[in-house]
């Protein structure tokens, strides 16, 4: 049994690379190993306005960008560093290591929800001021 996504009309989602948008309201099923991101999932170079945003961005580029997989996992690191600086919490430093364990298994997928709860740490931090 494959994955099943829902799609609304207009809806984005990128398969392996390769962004699809739906025409009307349609079910996918994907039937095989493959990279799937949903447009909800997904942040521009421009949203990408903080340390952790950042961090977001180049994990999700390393997930849907194998051809240069490399040079995102360069920015990872840098961009964890920043994070650790901006920040410097034991909850951050948690969510750090169990991120960067995600992303040492080449599991950027589910590191990207480390990166939402750092994103809601970083958000949070930034109200209380």
């Amino acid at each position: 049994m494959g994955l099943k996504v829902n799609l609304k009309d207009n809806e984005r989602i990128i398969v392996n690379g390769a962004v699809l948008r739906a025409s009307g309201r349609v079910t996918v099923e994907i039937e095989n190993r493959a990279v799937i991101l949903r447009g909800s999932e997904f942040m521009l170079a421009e949203d990408a306005t903080t340390p952790a945003r950042q961090l977001y961005h180049s994990t999700m580029m390393a997930y849907i960008d194998e051809e240069q997989r490399a040079g995102h996992q360069d920015q990872i690191i840098a961009r964890v560093r920043e994070v650790i600086g901006e920040a410097p919490s034991i909850e951050t430093a948690a969510l750090c290591v169990s991120f960067a364990h995600k992303v040492a298994c080449s599991d950027y997928y589910t590191a990207l929800a480390d990166c939402r709860d750092l994103i809601a740490l970083e958000d949070a931090q930034v109200a209380s001021v």
